[in-house]
């Protein structure tokens, strides 16, 4: 069965978390305090990707 339910909401999950990731990363290397705008960015990305997941099973 060729099941292609909630890719592009994973997709968009996955994007999210990484960019969200590279930017707190390069904020760390840089020596600079962490924004809240990074942390909803991954927060927003594991939530796209739980919901893509859920949408898949069903």
């Amino acid at each position: 069965m060729n099941n292609h339910k909630g890719s592009i909401i994973r997709l968009f999950g996955v994007v999210f978390l990484f960019v969200g990731i590279l930017d707190s990363m390069l904020l760390w290397r840089g020596g600079l305090v962490g924004h809240g705008f990074y942390f909803i960015l991954i927060a927003t990305g594991l939530l796209l990707y739980a919901i893509g997941s859920i949408a898949r099973q069903n």
